[in-house]
């Protein structure tokens, strides 16, 4: 069973993948940065646990459907395992603004998914990484550590400066996870 302090939740467009303001309507147009599959691999043979939180709107938009979207997963799990990795869990959110629903972040349903599928009694202690405030907020009920990516819609986010208190920005997934690793290899050197 995986600890919640060795876990690592990532928001998918536009921290794994390139966000559209059109919505990533298909698996041509999901196209993932390079770094930031190598980056999941890298975590997963460090020991880390990789799970996903993804808002999916487009469903509910009725821009694309769920099998569509199974494609796109599916095509991410197989880079991932390509590059010696492999994600624990992919959680989304099929449902639109206005559908009252638990999951839509910065709700933390899709989180509290996670942490079931897991196993794990709490989430206290893993890191949320994002794009936008929502999905550090996402995190915060659960105990999370907030990370913003200036990939995606970041800068913009970083821009704006609100609700961004404590949050440790980096300029994308594969430099946050060059931080964590390098930090985790030193609290152990120290031992």
């Amino acid at each position: 069973m995986p600890a919640a302090d060795r876990l690592v939740i990532l928001d998918r467009d536009g921290v794994i993948n390139r966000d559209s303001d059109d919505y990533v309507k298909s698996l041509e147009e999901w196209i993932p940065y390079p770094d930031a599959v190598k980056a999941i691999a890298r975590l997963h043979r460090a020991g880390w646990t990789v799970a996903v939180a993804t808002n999916q709107s487009g469903i509910a938009r009725g821009y694309y459907g769920v099998a569509v979207l199974e494609t796109m997963h599916g095509r991410l799990r197989d880079l991932v395992r390509e590059a010696g990795g492999e994600i624990a869990h992919i959680a989304y959110c099929p449902h639109g603004p206005g559908d009252d629903c638990n999951c839509r972040k910065p709700l933390p349903g899709l989180l509290e998914e996670i942490r079931e599928a897991l196993s794990l009694d709490n989430l206290e202690g893993s890191w949320m990484v994002g794009d936008s405030l929502r999905d550090l907020q996402a995190g915060e009920p659960m105990g999370c550590r907030p990370v913003l990516v200036r990939t995606g819609k970041g800068r913009r986010t970083e821009e704006k400066g609100e609700g961004l208190q404590g949050a440790m920005v980096f300029d994308d997934l594969a430099t946050f996870v060059d931080w964590l690793l390098a930090r985790k290899g030193k609290a152990q050197a120290g031992q």
